[in-house]
């Protein structure tokens, strides 16, 4: 019984794993940030935000105040997630599902899924 969350995501409510929708491949505990269960590379933000005058102020971001994460499966390399944060912070936890409420809410028939999503009758 698996849930779409989002374009590259997806929650196995039997097993309670989160899953990447492009190969399947289990990430982590659907009771943990899924991204703690995803290859991590922290990018130079001027890398992608390349300078677009060369003066002081580029209009590229400066590394010491922002980094760019990028989260891949480890199976297939797809790139499930990004984001932005100021050097130091830790890794956000975006998505959090309560996977008891979700259960309880199905087993009564409140809501159900069908081809992969959330569906109130």
């Amino acid at each position: 019984m698996k849930m779409i969350i989002t374009e590259y995501l997806e929650i196995d409510l039997e097993k309670e794993t989160w899953h990447c929708r492009t190969c399947g491949s289990e990430l982590i505990s659907a009771r943990e940030n899924y991204k703690k269960g995803c290859l991590v590379y922290e990018r130079d933000p001027r890398e992608i935000h390349p300078p677009l005058v060369d003066a002081e102020f580029n209009f590229s971001p400066d590394p010491e105040w922002i980094r760019i994460l990028e989260f891949y499966c480890p199976n297939c390399g797809t790139q499930i997630e990004t984001e932005y944060l100021p050097p130091g912070h830790p890794i956000t936890h975006d998505i959090e599902i309560d996977v008891d409420k979700l259960k309880e809410r199905l087993e009564r028939g409140e809501i159900r899924i069908e081809d992969g999503r959330l569906v109130v009758p």
